[in-house]
């Protein structure tokens, strides 16, 4: 067998994994499964989305307080943490206990003991426990299409940043939820987020929206 024949069989497994992965999220919407957690948190992943990449694009800076929404396992929690740094405070929120969990265990280990900035909330995209305009910074890597009722989250979203407030969408592929920057773009702009920047490729990009600030 040609290597030639080798990459079209692989290719063309890899599009039927997809189309029908793609085909049974459509039918069921769930969040990550907690067994994945592993992978979602491995060198690999921050390969192919650097967190350095993501931090910038992001807009996040020191002393900002972020929330991590759908922070699963905190494949980028503690960068963000670290970018932040004393002076800044990240909220690691998801909706799985087990997920958390393993970003429990994850800052226990011994050369994360110096990270004390990060809270973990178990929580709901629909209802999220912050005051009003609490949070400077809103990052989403790979999960607002998770969400089966974007729109609410996304007003939720808005009910807790503060006016200028930032919101990050990061998505990637090959995800199987994965929306052509231009969905990511409509959906924000429909609930009244302003589009402050679009970067990265089609594989892997981020649009950076603004909450106005006469909301």
């Amino acid at each position: 067998m040609t290597a030639v024949k080798v990459i079209l069989i692989v290719l063309g497994s890899l599009l039927f994994y997809l189309v029908a992965l793609r085909i049974v999220r459509k039918l069921w919407h769930f969040p990550a499964p907690a067994f994945i957690g592993r992978f979602l948190d491995s060198d690999l992943r921050r390969w192919r989305q650097p967190p350095d990449k993501l931090i910038e694009r992001s807009g996040i800076k020191q002393g900002m307080t972020v929330m991590d929404l759908g922070c699963g396992s905190g494949a980028f929690t503690l960068f963000v943490a670290r970018a932040v740094g004393e002076e800044g405070k990240v909220y690691a929120v998801d909706i799985q206990p087990a997920m958390l969990k393993q970003l429990e265990r994850k800052l226990a280990k011994a050369e994360n003991q110096g990270i004390r900035n990060i809270e973990l909330k178990q929580a709901s995209a629909y209802e999220l426990p912050f005051e009003d305009g609490a949070l400077d910074l809103v990052y989403m890597v790979t999960v607002l299409q998770e969400i089966p009722d974007r729109g609410r989250a996304l007003r939720e979203i808005r009910r807790v940043l503060k006016p200028g407030g930032i919101l990050a969408v990061t998505e990637l592929l090959p995800d199987p939820d994965y929306p052509l920057r231009s969905t990511t773009v409509k959906i924000c702009q429909r609930e009244g987020f302003v589009l402050d920047a679009s970067l990265g490729n089609l594989w892997n990009y981020t649009a950076r929206f603004k909450k106005p600030f006469s909301d």
